[in-house]
C-alpha cells in the first residue's frame, strides 16, 4: 500500500474506556505504524483529524471518542457535531478518517457498565483497522484500474 502510517487520535473524557479502542486497533495494524493524538474531548476531534490528514503522512485517520449524556447538554448534538466533522475532514483532504465514536444513551459509571464499553471499545478498535485496510485496498485499486 502506499500509505502505512496511520494516525490514531484519542478524546480523553472516559480515556479509559476509549484507550481499549486503540489496544483492538493495534491487534491488526503495528503499533510502529500507528501515531497516536490526545485531544481533550470528542469536540476537539475534527479539526485534529482535518490536520493530520493534510500532512499527507496518513494512509487513515482513526478517532475514538466515548460521549456520553450527562444530563446537562444533548450528548446527541455534540455527537452528530463530531461525526458530520469527522466525515467533512476525509472529503476536504481526500484522506479516509474513520469514527470509533459511540453515543451511549444509558451509560453510568458503574463498574458493570464500564467494563462493558471497555471490551466494546476493543471491538470497534479492531472495526476500525479492518475497515482502514479495507478502504486502503479498494482506492489502491481503483488507481490501478484508472492506470490500466
Amino acid at each position: 500500500m502506499t500509505h502505512t502510517r496511520f494516525a490514531f487520535v484519542k478524546a480523553q473524557w472516559h480515556a479509559d474506556i476509549v484507550d481499549r479502542a486503540y489496544d483492538g486497533f493495534i491487534r491488526s495494524i503495528p503499533a510502529g505504524q500507528v501515531d497516536t493524538f490526545d485531544v481533550p474531548g470528542a469536540f476537539e476531534m475534527p479539526l485534529m483529524a482535518r490536520d493530520l490528514a493534510a500532512t499527507g503522512r496518513y494512509g487513515a485517520v482513526i478517532c475514538a471518542a466515548f460521549v456520553v449524556d450527562g444530563g446537562i447538554y444533548r450528548h446527541d448534538f455534540v455527537a452528530q457535531s463530531v461525526v458530520d466533522g469527522l466525515m467533512r475532514a476525509g472529503l476536504d483532504t481526500g484522506v479516509p478518517v474513520l469514527s470509533v465514536s459511540l453515543t451511549p444513551h444509558q451509560y453510568q459509571e458503574t463498574d458493570h457498565h464500564t467494563a462493558i464499553y471497555r471490551a466494546h471499545f476493543v471491538t470497534k478498535g479492531e472495526e476500525a483497522a479492518s475497515a482502514a485496510l479495507g478502504i486502503l485496498r479498494a482506492r489502491e485499486g481503483l488507481r490501478a484500474a484508472e492506470a490500466a
